[in-house]
């Protein structure tokens, strides 16, 4: 099995983390980093990572997130924000970016610059913001492979009360809607999930294969 693979078998939803233990900088640094690389609709990146080491602001979103421990047992603390609406500035701003970065541009592209802003921009916030938020899992996803192979817990989280922690970290003013969040940490030998066997369907309960 590859070395992936065997990280994928080790990992789990931690529920009990070590708080004396702390995840090093450069650990979590490649974690985010594989979500800013991973793939998003257009290439539009319409989500942010918030990351939250600071314990006192840990302290505060404990109880919005249903007092789960992870939450401040953990070292870090990662929330990835989603637009909360696609913008003609926000998309000319990426485009705009892209040009300078690849030092010009061609027809093709500007061409796919006036297909989004003559779609997005208009389409009801809701939508938009819904579609945000699923180019923020697949960051999450690639920030999860990325814990795994670095051997940190990651343990992601819906149960919390978005509105209360964009109000907490100050999202609102900067358009971004909390969507899911992600402590990061090391399990401690308590939790009642350690050495459990990994359980998942079959393969051939989860894949088809259309020949």
């Amino acid at each position: 099995m590859s070395e992936l693979l065997n990280k994928m078998q080790w990992r789990y939803a931690c529920k009990k983390m070590d708080p004396s233990k702390v995840v090093p900088q450069d650990k979590v640094d490649r974690i985010v980093e594989a979500a800013r690389l991973a793939p998003t609709s257009s290439g539009l990146q319409p989500f942010e990572v918030i990351v939250v080491s600071n314990p006192a602001v840990r302290a505060q979103l404990q109880p919005k997130a249903y007092n789960q421990a992870q939450v401040t047992e953990g070292s870090h603390l990662l929330v990835f924000a989603a637009w909360d609406n696609y913008t003609a500035e926000r998309i000319n701003t990426y485009f705009d970016f892209t040009n300078a970065e690849r030092g010009g541009t061609n027809e093709g592209w500007e061409n796919y610059r006036k297909m989004l802003l003559a779609n997005y921009p208009g389409r009801d916030p809701k939508v938009n913001f819904e579609h945000a938020a699923r180019q923020a899992y697949i960051g999450l996803g690639a920030a999860l492979i990325s814990a795994a192979f670095e051997e940190v817990d990651a343990t992601p989280m819906e149960g919390f009360e978005p509105a209360a922690v964009d109000e907490i970290l100050g999202l609102a003013a900067r358009n971004l809607r909390s969507v899911v969040i992600v402590p990061l940490g090391y399990r401690a030998e308590g939790d009642w999930l350690v050495g459990l066997k990994k359980v998942r369907r079959p393969v051939e309960q989860f894949v088809t294969e259309v020949k």
